[in-house]
């Protein structure tokens, strides 16, 4: 594994650390909407491209949530930040939940927006036959983002969400990463976490539902809240995203200590 941080931009230049980390149909600009509203003299956030995204696009590797988490790692220590808390959307969401399982001395708070549970997406093999063709099949894309947003944003907005995930990741870091974010389990390893927890989740979300989260992380994390919003589906980042800002900063105030 590369010792060299992952591409990556930092935001604000407040005490409270955070890492952000992204879904498997976005790269760190998944967060951009956010940054404009963030309270940037209270946080810094450290925004990531995952190996095979963004600007880390040339950086191979196995494509698992495990080596994603240790990049975060990497990245933490790049930065000095001895603790951070983590925000990840979707498969983003899942790594979050890793690095609670592997630094929890380090993770000083936790939000998942519309996390993939550390047990899996619980996909039957045709679902995930159907996921695996939207390596190379652009109108699969489309079928999955709208569904996870409910049948019920603009065909434009569709498009362009569909034309950059092509964009910005390689098709071979994209295959990869499936299996590892849709069918890893390591749940029992973050059993009775004491980190403290948010979850969001979009009601126009099928899946990953605030259903979900109770059938799983709720159980999991000791601390826990769960927080659903009315007007968005799997993205909330382009969705709600002041609602969204406003939530994670309140939740985080409240959950963390100034980073060391």
């Amino acid at each position: 594994m590369d010792a060299a941080p992952l591409s990556h931009e930092l935001h604000g230049s407040g005490p409270q650390h955070v890492i952000a980390l992204h879904g498997w149909f976005g790269d760190r600009t998944s967060y951009r909407p956010l940054m404009r509203w963030i309270d940037a003299g209270s946080f810094t956030y450290a925004l990531m491209d995952q190996r095979g995204y963004g600007g880390s696009r040339t950086a191979d590797g196995a494509c698992t949530v495990e080596e994603i988490a240790a990049d975060a790692i990497v990245l933490a220590d790049s930065l000095g930040w001895e603790n951070f808390s983590v925000v990840g959307h979707s498969m983003g969401g899942k790594v979050a939940q890793r690095l609670v399982a592997d630094a929890p001395e380090r993770v000083t708070a936790l939000v998942g927006i519309s996390p993939v549970p550390a047990s899996g997406a619980g996909m039957s093999d045709d679902v995930f036959a159907f996921f695996a063709a939207a390596r190379d099949d652009a109108q699969a894309r489309r079928a999955i983002i709208a569904r996870t947003t409910g049948e019920r944003l603009p065909a434009a907005w569709l498009e362009a969400t569909v034309r950059y995930s092509l964009e910005c990741s390689t098709t071979t870091a994209f295959g990869r990463y499936l299996s590892s974010w849709s069918r890893g389990d390591f749940h029992e390893e973050i059993r009775d976490a004491a980190t403290p927890a948010l979850f969001i989740v979009g009601e126009h979300d099928p899946e990953l539902s605030a259903d979900t989260m109770r059938k799983t992380v709720l159980r999991w994390f000791r601390h826990a809240e769960l927080v659903s919003f009315a007007n968005a589906g799997h993205y909330a980042m382009d969705e709600t995203p002041l609602d969204l800002v406003a939530t994670i900063e309140r939740f985080l105030r409240q959950a963390t200590r100034p980073a060391r």
